[in-house]
């Protein structure tokens, strides 16, 4: 079982950085691959990234590929995603969760076993 806790949400301008950091727990959080989903209110929550459990392995929605980077720290058990040329639409509640490794990427968000509470990003035009 893991559990995770995001943190670094935060305001901040169109053209922005914000670095989004996911902490999990367990001894086994290597074997689980990772995701950033994002949700605004009264829609459905959207994929954003995903790594695999060693690392090897990206994947990017096509909104965020050249401006986001997700990577993870297994020693540290903590996964990241960077945001760079923050736009207004990437206005969201980014949530962090943890999948148990199988086929990558894993996209959708019932495929995700564990997910933390959330944090709050919010960009200005």
């Amino acid at each position: 079982q893991v559990q995770v806790v995001e943190s670094g949400g935060g305001f901040v301008q169109a053209g922005g950085s914000l670095r989004l950091s996911c902490l999990g727990s367990g001894r086994t959080f290597s074997t689980y691959n990772m995701g950033w989903f994002r949700q605004v209110p009264g829609k459905e929550r959207e994929f954003v990234a995903a790594i695999s459990g060693g690392g090897a392995l990206t994947s990017y929605a096509d909104s965020v590929k050249g401006r986001f980077t997700i990577s993870r720290d297994n020693a540290k058990k903590t996964v990241y995603l960077q945001m760079n040329s923050l736009k207004a639409d990437d206005t969201a509640v980014y949530y962090c969760a943890a999948a148990p490794v199988g086929k990558f990427p894993q996209t959708g968000a019932l495929l995700y076993d564990y997910w933390g509470q959330g944090t709050q990003v919010t960009v200005s035009s």
